[in-house]
């Protein structure tokens, strides 16, 4: 009955040691648990065309957020450790002779409650809860609808921002060979008509359903995905509700000399959430209640390039476009948004490493305004 007391004040002993060992791994019972993850510090001077970004723009690029009117404050200073990640993973031996496993990961990036005055005291917030067991998973992950492999090597949170599907949300998943299909947590985004403030809703009585096909060879990766949805509004008084799909393919080609080529395009009716951390919404709500889903598309290319064994580079452009019915939802929404960014990466060790980025990126609204974002952005990361 010592044993497990015993293994845990060994793991927790490894939490006390200085953090230059990789991927500690302890044993509690008949569970193995290994915890990895990075240190990452943040320091950016970001120029704005018109007015100054709010939180999280300050932080990492959010196209949705560029102003397109107001006079510019000009360059601002913002440093911050809030990308820092800890993982957490487990493997436990079942008493049928298969394994079960687990996966915590948090980091700082999106919440709030910390301020920059005096303790920069910002909260954990969960990115990752789930356990795979056999071909089925369950809990919070990536969306199946996304290809985690077409993301580029970039200092910024993302990325290729505008081109990309992004979203992490409770799911269940079963895998078979190269087909996925995840069964996953709805939402519906909203713009009223006329425009205004974004209406969240948790009204769907279905999930979102995802069905993908991944291809896998000496040449990288290929993933193929689609996905339906039901968007719905319930006020109580009325309930509409509206069908949704999207498709979405994405590659990583390999290349000579450990160069890669990362290439994703998505479109679809109803898939704002799911693209472009949201810029634009779902679907709008027309004049007679109903709703009608935006169509959205993005697309996003990146390539890598190692100069040797020390220094590399990732050269990445994405771009997005609603087609608004300004009908319904005025003027004042994104049309279009797009980024280019270039980076420098030193590899000191192999386990640090410190870079630089430059970032252009571009918002029109429908009414013609628009407005330009410049940063450049510098980044030291210890993994271990």
């Amino acid at each position: 009955m010592y044993k497990p007391i015993t293994q845990i004040c060994y793991g927790l002993t490894l939490f006390a040691l200085p953090m230059t060992l990789a991927a500690q791994t302890f044993n509690v019972g008949d569970t193995q648990v290994k915890f990895s993850g990075f240190f990452k510090l943040d320091a950016m001077v970001t120029d704005t065309e018109y007015g100054q970004l709010d939180f999280p723009a300050r932080d990492f690029y959010v196209p949705s957020l560029i102003p397109v009117s107001g006079e510019s404050e000009g360059p601002k200073y913002d440093t911050h450790a809030r990308q820092t990640r800890f993982i957490f993973n487990t493997t436990t031996a079942l008493d049928n002779g298969k394994t079960i496993g687990g996966h915590l990961e948090f980091d700082m990036m999106s919440t709030v409650g910390g301020d920059e005055r005096i303790t920069n005291g910002y909260s954990p917030g969960v990115r990752h809860a789930f356990f795979t067991y056999d071909r089925w998973l369950f809990g919070q992950t990536w969306s199946t609808f996304m290809d985690v492999n077409a993301l580029p090597e970039s200092l910024d949170f993302i990325g290729n921002t505008d081109g990309t599907i992004f979203v992490r949300q409770p799911q269940v998943r079963y895998t078979n060979g190269n087909f996925q299909f995840g069964i996953e947590n709805p939402q519906t985004t909203l713009t009223p008509f006329g425009g205004g403030t974004r209406i969240v809703t948790e009204d769907s009585s279905l999930p979102d359903l995802v069905a993908r096909y991944n291809l896998k060879g000496d040449w990288g990766t290929f993933s193929v995905s689609g996905l339906a949805r039901q968007l719905s509004y319930d006020t109580g008084v009325s309930d509409e509700t509206e069908t949704a799909f999207g498709i979405s393919a994405s590659a990583k080609i390999l290349l000579s000399n450990n160069n890669d080529l990362r290439l994703t395009i998505s479109s679809g009716d109803g898939i704002g959430r799911y693209l472009n951390l949201n810029t634009a919404n779902d679907a709008v709500i027309a004049d007679d209640g109903s709703l009608e889903a935006i169509t959205a598309t993005g697309a996003a290319v990146a390539y890598r390039q190692v100069w040797n064994a020390h220094w590399r580079s990732n050269f990445v452009y994405s771009v997005f476009e609603a087609d608004n019915d300004t009908d319904y939802t005025g003027t004042g929404v994104t049309k279009t948004t797009h980024s280019g960014s270039v980076n420098l990466l030193y590899q000191v060790a192999s386990k640090f490493m410190v870079g630089m980025e430059l970032r252009y990126a571009n918002r029109e609204i429908e009414a013609g305004a628009d407005g330009d974002m410049t940063r450049l952005q510098f980044t030291a990361k210890y993994d271990f």
